[in-house]
């Protein structure tokens, strides 16, 4: 956590009353902006919150998706606090979002994407990450495009899992959707990055590069 940073919630200050999508804001508890170290080599990004982190307002806490994600950044050196934890011990490593209001039918629209793309590129921007995980298909597919030569529906998640993508300025670590994660798969990631990333300068990846 850099000396400077006073707090891991929402350490941008991002609006945390954001009114942007009429089909959002009154189906939402928390407006679940990113959490962790501002100068995180590390960004993990899902496509929303999942329903703990709905009601806790703090990313991947409070279910056992949460706790999924935790216990991995765990055995990866990044959290040193319990799995359980709805305020996260977290250093190099920052959690955040697509869009950043959960619906709890449906899932968000392209237009509520878009909407709430400027805060993510934001943080991508300060934060300059090196390795960046996208969680699950979709994500995968808004990421790819942005930073690789890949299509939407060119690399399918259940085959790059665990695995890197070379992208521009940064690399892609892409991860299954943790409702949807074995625990031989999470074991699969971090294998991966314990063998294949961290034995490695990944530093030679790190670009500046805004979305």
């Amino acid at each position: 956590m850099d000396a400077e940073q006073d707090t891991l919630d929402n350490p941008f200050n991002m609006d945390e009353d954001c009114r942007n999508c009429d089909g959002l804001c009154d189906a939402r508890t928390n407006v679940v902006h990113g959490y962790g170290d501002a100068g995180a080599e590390f960004l993990f990004v899902a496509e929303r919150p999942h329903t703990g982190a709905d009601q806790t307002g703090v990313p991947f806490t409070g279910d056992d998706a949460g706790r999924r994600l935790q216990s991995i950044l765990a055995d990866l050196g990044f959290a040193r606090s319990e799995p359980e934890s709805e305020a996260p011990d977290l250093q190099n490593v920052y959690l955040t979002y697509l869009t950043r209001c959960r619906h709890p039918e449906r899932e968000p629209s392209e237009t509520e994407i878009r909407t709430c793309e400027p805060y993510l590129n934001a943080e991508i921007r300060m934060i300059n990450p090196e390795i960046i995980v996208p969680i699950g298909q979709r994500t995968l597919d808004a990421l790819a495009t942005d930073y690789t030569t890949n299509r939407p529906g060119d690399v399918e998640v259940t085959e790059a899992h665990a695995t890197t993508i070379r992208g521009r300025g940064f690399e892609l670590v892409p991860m299954l959707e943790l409702t949807d994660q074995t625990d031989a798969d999470s074991e699969a990631f971090v294998e991966h990055l314990v063998e294949n990333v961290f034995s490695r300068d990944y530093r030679q990846t790190k670009g500046r590069r805004g979305r």
